[in-house]
């Protein structure tokens, strides 16, 4: 790989890996992308949007993005050309996600301060498409602590399956389902 094929200082691979969530998950209208109804966009349609952007994306540092991101947010069909987000959609799309058993839990990882009005409400989707359930504490610590103080609430998944919910796992293991009542959550203790 040339340096022209690295991700600059300007660009480094989160930058550029919020940039694909942007434009795959909320955004695509804001460089002219087309997604189609299952969220796949074509990848040279995109890099070609994305330069005229001043986002200097390029196929290797694409593939790059893709293969390093932790998270594994997105997912790329080379053979066919195409890339999408594997969850987190605020526009409408169908990712053809079949419904899975999920375990008796899952957990979900908030900020502190988010808890009184889940205590109220529940989980909800907001702005998405469905709520993000984590199969481990762990990984549900992690993405709590990106929004402040991190707390960990399991979900009764299996109870909420026996109940009639549906669940679906993305391609990089997130569950997903439209909504969580309080009375399938389990809250920490009160400090």
């Amino acid at each position: 790989m040339s340096d022209g094929d690295r991700a600059d200082a300007a660009f480094p691979p989160v930058r550029l890996s919020k940039f694909l969530s942007l434009v795959l998950r909320h955004h695509p209208e804001r460089i002219g992308l087309l997604l189609d109804r299952e969220g796949w966009a074509d990848v040279e349609d995109l890099l070609t949007r994305a330069r005229a952007a001043g986002v200097p994306l390029t196929r290797e540092v694409l593939e790059q993005v893709v293969r390093d991101n932790d998270k594994q947010r997105f997912a790329l069909d080379v053979e066919n050309g195409r890339i999408r987000a594997n969850q987190g959609h605020s526009v409408e799309v169908d990712l053809g996600l079949a419904t899975s058993s999920p375990p008796s839990l899952l957990y979900h990882g908030t900020a502190r301060g988010s808890l009184a009005s889940i205590r109220r409400s529940g989980l909800r989707a907001g702005s998405r498409r469905h709520v993000h359930l984590s199969a481990t504490p762990e990984t549900a610590r992690t993405v709590g602590s990106r929004h402040g103080v991190p707390v960990v609430l399991a979900v009764e998944s299996g109870r909420m399956a026996d109940d009639g919910r549906s669940f679906y796992r993305s391609a990089n293991g997130v569950w997903l389902t439209d909504r969580v009542d309080v009375d399938y959550l389990v809250f920490p203790p009160e400090d």
